[in-house]
């Protein structure tokens, strides 16, 4: 009678008594006790702290991210279809393309901005820099060869030497001389000479070419501008000098960045292959022993912040996640859910021995009573 019948019988619309059986008929009152009683007794709140400090300790949480950070390079490595290197390219896109403009807008407002940074790559580098031999050859070749060709001179001095640049050299010539350079200048005087060499220059260029290139060799230019290169040092400047160098590089630099800074970040963003260089990063990430090495650390840092986070705030997170988590509804729904036959069985197999003592103390109850009742009918008579 505790447990059947399973259902309800009626007999001309009326439902019989005792059906169905005690607990199939009360079952969603014993559903509702259940969960009272579990969360009143068992699962309450300071229970629930506990037993997450016990499944939350740090060597559980080490172990936990250890597994997480492993699983994910396993998973790089066999990215097949290179998913991870497409959002990782997406990520350093977004980095560079988008949130380094807007900070650089931000920061290039300070006037100090990278002043530490210039003056350091100011002071290692460009006043330490000095050209080595080779350089310094490379370098004076190509100012006399591409820089200064014997053409281009020639041209220059086409252009410099006008009639009005030819007469103002011809009169200073004139005013500032003395003595025997007087004489010259006043009898002979330079005007002729320029206009003819003007001349030279215009109508035989070939000539005049040669020329110039033989007076180059003649007066060893090209070694005076190798010996100048190799001497050339910002540390033979005065200290004077120096400093206005390093001020105007970095005036120079943070003007640029603030004026078109940005253009040039969005350019360089758009013309960078990411999903090359996030490929690049992969593998090299794949193939890191430091990396693998690294796993430990990470997981013991990160376990150390999530414990103090836990030390913190775990009372509000039990809190609030008794309601998300809504256990006493989901026992109701589990115990109303099992059916009649499996919820005896469940009980029978807890309780069979208790229950069919019972049973039998209630035959052998009612063989004594009505032995006693025999008894008493007989003695009657």
């Amino acid at each position: 009678m505790l447990f059947r019948p399973y259902r309800a019988y009626y007999i001309f619309g009326r439902k019989l008594p005792f059906t169905p059986g005690l607990i199939p008929a009360n079952q969603e009152r014993l559903a509702k006790r259940v969960a009272d009683t579990i969360m009143g007794s068992l699962l309450t709140p300071s229970e629930l702290q506990n037993l997450a400090r016990r499944l939350l300790q740090t060597e559980r949480i080490e172990a936990a991210i250890t597994w997480l950070l492993r699983m994910g390079l396993e998973q790089i490595k066999k990215d097949n279809d290179k998913k991870t290197a497409k959002i990782l390219a997406n990520i350093l896109r977004d980095l560079l393309g988008e949130s380094l403009p807007r900070l650089l807008k931000v920061f290039a407002r300070k006037e100090d901005f990278l002043e530490p940074q210039i003056d350091q790559i100011f002071d290692q580098i460009l006043l330490e820099f000095q050209f080595t031999e080779a350089q310094a050859t490379q370098l004076s070749d190509w100012l006399l060869k591409v820089v200064l060709p014997p053409d281009l001179v020639r041209q220059g001095l086409i252009d410099f030497l006008t009639d009005r640049n030819i007469s103002i050299i011809d009169e200073r010539f004139r005013e500032k001389t003395s003595g025997t350079y007087w004489v010259v200048a006043n009898l002979l005087g330079l005007r002729n000479t320029l206009t003819r060499l003007r001349t030279f220059c215009l109508d035989e260029k070939e000539e005049s070419n040669k020329l110039l290139q033989e007076s180059i060799y003649s007066l060893g230019l090209q070694e005076r501008v190798l010996e100048w290169l190799l001497n050339a040092s910002l540390q033979n400047l005065p200290v004077s000098t120096v400093k206005q160098l390093r001020k105007a590089l970095g005036d120079s630099v943070r003007l640029y960045l603030k004026d078109k800074g940005v253009d040039m970040i969005k350019g360089l963003s758009v013309s960078i292959n990411w999903e090359n260089i996030a490929e690049l990063i992969l593998n090299r990430l794949r193939n890191s022993s430091v990396i693998n090495s690294s796993l430990s650390l990470v997981s013991e840092e990160l376990a150390l912040v999530i414990e103090r986070y836990l030390e913190r705030d775990l009372e509000k997170i039990v809190a609030e996640a008794i309601p998300i988590l809504n256990i006493d509804s989901a026992i109701i729904a589990r115990v109303k859910g099992t059916s009649p036959q499996d919820l005896e069985t469940a009980v029978n197999g807890i309780v069979r021995s208790e229950l069919q003592a019972i049973v039998n103390l209630g035959g052998i109850l009612g063989v004594v009573i009505g032995l006693f009742q025999t008894i008493f009918l007989l003695t009657q008579q």
